[in-house]
């Protein structure tokens, strides 16, 4: 066993969550465990005109309980989300604001969207308006996606760096792999990492061009699944050394062991087994776990057929006779597909499972497919030992990414 510093080794002290399961991680894990939807019909825009009708929509989320009532027009709807979460995440990790501000404190957030109900609002207004229509220079300034970290680091008085990335539906393990290493590298002492990405128009429209959308529900590895469901929501991780956690006593839900990505820049939309498998090897790899260690996979398992079938031959390929002992499921049956948020809930998914050794299902399962011939913890919540889990993220243009989390000992 290779012995690492305490300051070498970063560790998940807080969680914040917003999701159609609900807002708060206790909520969502009590949700996810019972195994419950939060697909519904979409009500924040017309959907007549598609096949399609529902998404993972967040339908009780209050703005004014994080932010101003003054400031809350200045910020779009995602960083809004954003805000809240990180308020979330700071007070669970037993941290006051005023303390955050006496550290070197940054923010790395990954997204799909960015804010794009700016620019729908605009396109309105210009579309009825005409010529005559003078863009409200305020209202385009919360467009730009840096604009959603930088929200974050203004409402919490913060001090050091922001960065979003933009790697689609990997993002938010890129961000928290970044943001692990920042710390390692002593840059700064205490990062918010996750994702997040609200429900719009254009990602409807987007996903459903795609011919990638299921009529009503998300059935990953499940032989007559028909494709994703769109979701929306944010999942933001208090992430600091293992020393600084230490000495202020705080709670641990997991050690960020490694992480590992890959770019296969091969097709635009279909995944390649290759790169998916490299990415969890290079987790393996980077996090110092020995394969038969591997307690849980939270999956990417988007519910397409394409995709399920190309992860499930990647753990294969990695895992071989024991990817079918590993126990393996997608909560995204439960959410939807919330873009640059999905594997930042996955991981505070994957932490909670370490936390309290317990693994939520993959419902919607009905009926098995040779190709998908893994243990997805089929419809009902499981009580199981985990020590090591490893959650998989995949994204347009092939960018993978695979994040290994640990007990803390």
């Amino acid at each position: 066993m290779i012995k690492i510093p305490d300051n070498q080794r970063v560790v998940i002290t807080g969680l914040g969550v917003i999701s159609s399961l609900g807002i708060g991680w206790e909520e969502f894990w009590r949700n996810l465990l019972k195994g419950t939807s939060g697909i519904s019909k979409v009500t924040a825009f017309d959907t007549s005109e598609y096949k399609n009708h529902y998404a993972g929509e967040i339908r009780n989320f209050e703005a004014d309980k994080f932010i101003p009532k003054r400031k809350i027009a200045r910020i779009g709807r995602t960083a809004q989300y954003a805000v809240a979460v990180s308020k979330m995440a700071v007070k669970d990790a037993k941290l006051t604001l005023q303390e955050l501000k006496s550290r070197n404190v940054g923010v790395c957030l990954g997204t799909t969207m960015g804010e794009p109900q700016v620019m729908e609002n605009l396109d309105a207004h210009c579309y009825l308006e005409g010529e005559r229509y003078i863009v409200d220079w305020l209202s385009a300034m919360k467009y730009p996606a840096s604009s959603i970290a930088d929200n974050v680091a203004v409402m919490l008085n913060l001090n050091k760096h922001t960065m979003v990335f933009g790697n689609a539906c990997a993002a938010g393990n890129y961000a928290v792999g970044y943001a692990t290493d920042i710390i390692k590298a002593g840059r700064a002492q205490m990062m918010l990492a996750g994702g997040v990405d609200s429900l719009s128009h254009i990602a409807f429209t987007g996903f459903n061009r795609l011919l990638v959308m299921a009529p009503d529900m998300c059935r990953p590895f499940d032989k007559d699944r028909k494709g994703m469901i769109l979701g929306e929501g944010a999942g933001v991780m208090v992430l600091e050394s293992l020393q600084s956690a230490l000495r202020r006593k705080a709670p641990i839900y997991a050690e960020i062991l490694g992480c590992g990505c890959s770019c296969d820049a091969g097709h635009m939309t279909h995944p390649s087994v290759s790169g998916i498998a490299k990415a969890i090897a290079q987790s393996l790899k980077n996090s110092h776990i020995a394969p038969e260690k591997v307690d849980y996979i939270c999956a990417h398992g988007t519910g397409t057929p394409e995709n399920d079938k190309a992860e499930c031959q990647a753990i294969k390929n990695v895992f071989g006779g024991r990817s079918k002992e590993i126990p393996i499921s997608s909560i995204k049956s439960m959410l939807g597909h919330s873009m640059g948020a999905a594997s930042a809930l996955e991981l505070i998914n994957c932490c909670l499972a370490i936390k309290h050794n317990k693994i939520p299902p993959t419902i919607n399962w009905e009926t098995k497919d040779p190709q998908c011939d893994i243990d997805c913890v089929p419809n009902v919540a499981r009580e199981v030992e985990v020590n090591i889990a490893l959650n998989n993220a995949s994204a347009f243009g092939g960018n993978n990414a695979c994040v290994g989390l640990g007990e803390c000992e």
